[in-house]
Formats: C-alpha cells, sequence, structure tokens
C-alpha cells in the first residue's frame, strides 16, 4: 500500500470522493479547529447522546418480542428511567432483566433486581476503570461535582463547592477535560461525559473539599 499523502495526491488527481467518518467526545469540534484553521467548514458535526424514549422503548422491546418475551408498561418506563436512554446502558439493563426474569413479561420486581445487578456490575467494571485513571485532585474535583448533581454544573460553582476559587482548580478541571472524564457544553459549564457518574461517586466516594 502506498503512503497514505501518495494515495491522497493519487486521489486528488483522479478527482475521486472521498469520505472521513470518526467519532469522539464533544470538545471533538473545539479540538478540530485548534488544530487546523476552519476545519469546522470541512467537517459537519451531528451529536449523538441518549436514544429518544421510543427508540429506547423499541432496543429493548423489539429484540425480546423476537423471542416471545414482553415488558409490562411500568417495567420498561422504569429501564428507561434508570439507564438515562444511554445505548450502552440500555444493554446492560436488557441483559439484566432477561437474566433476572422467570416468565414473561418482565416486571417492575424484575427490573428492580436486575437494577441492583446492573448498577453492581457497572461500578465494578466501567465506572471503575474510568475512576481509577484519575490523580486524588482529580477523583475530588468530580466528587464536588456529583455533590452538586448529574449537571452540567458553572465551573463557579464546583470551585465554590471545593471552597477554591475557579483559577485555582482550573488546572484540575482542564486535565479531565483531556482524560475525556468531562467536557463544555457551554462557556463555562462542566458536565460529565458519562450518564449515571454522579450518582457511582456519590455511592463510593466520600465527598472531601481539600484539593491539595
Amino acid at each position: 500500500m502506498p503512503p497514505l499523502h501518495a494515495a491522497l495526491h493519487r486521489t486528488a488527481q483522479l478527482q475521486l470522493p472521498v469520505t472521513l467518518v470518526g467519532a469522539g467526545l464533544p470538545q471533538l469540534v473545539a479540538r478540530t479547529a485548534s488544530a487546523k484553521s476552519y476545519a469546522e467548514r470541512l467537517f459537519t458535526f451531528p451529536e449523538i447522546g441518549p436514544l429518544a424514549a421510543a427508540d429506547a422503548r423499541v432496543a429493548i422491546e423489539v429484540p425480546a418480542n423476537r423471542l416471545g418475551v414482553a415488558f409490562e408498561p411500568d417495567a420498561l418506563a422504569m429501564v428507561l428511567h434508570r439507564t438515562a436512554c444511554y445505548p450502552y446502558f440500555l444493554q446492560e439493563w436488557g441483559k439484566h432483566c432477561w437474566d433476572c426474569a422467570d416468565a414473561s413479561p418482565v416486571t417492575a420486581a424484575d427490573v428492580e433486581v436486575a437494577s441492583r445487578e446492573a448498577i453492581a456490575e457497572l461500578d465494578a467494571s466501567f465506572f471503575r476503570a474510568r475512576f481509577d485513571r484519575l490523580t486524588p485532585a482529580e477523583q475530588r474535583y468530580l466528587r464536588a461535582m456529583a455533590e452538586r448533581g448529574k449537571g452540567p454544573h458553572r465551573s463557579g460553582e464546583v470551585a465554590r463547592t471545593l471552597g477554591r476559587t475557579v483559577r485555582a482548580v482550573a488546572p484540575t478541571r482542564a486535565k479531565l477535560i483531556v482524560k475525556g472524564m468531562i467536557y463544555s457544553p457551554a462557556h463555562g459549564d462542566t458536565a460529565f461525559t458519562v450518564p449515571l457518574f454522579d450518582a457511582y461517586l456519590r455511592r463510593v466516594v466520600p465527598f472531601e473539599t481539600d484539593l491539595s
């Protein structure tokens, strides 16, 4: 295979169309623009977040229905609420609901048991793997965010929760953005990149205000 630059040169000579598809966290737009002037004009950046409620219902119900299993309406509503319609969490809850239910239809009681098992599994792997990558100061910053709820939060609010100034905690916030743990949906705002992470932090991490 020829080097990339030669391949691109030949593609241009032949006037062939080129399509590039990538994925990234919400700060991708800003990083693309900072890497190359006017790069934001070269690409479209569709946002992919939680599913709409109707699509989340389809994701849970259709595969189960194909195998002869139904969900009671309140059970399905509970799944959507507990997962925040986040695609990966829908998969986890669907798996555990399937394992926990003894018969069709899946009930709210089944979802309650499945929720405990899904959360325990996420705590031990999905959330823990992210948390263990952080320094103590970064962990405390995220815990302060979680103390205020799921967000997004103003950077000043998080700093006040920690008893510090915005300038003092800005380097910690910047490092967390680089690590993909948080992002800034608007100037001065801070939000978790993964739903339910605030609840995980409140479950497993005592709240401290010392960032030193």
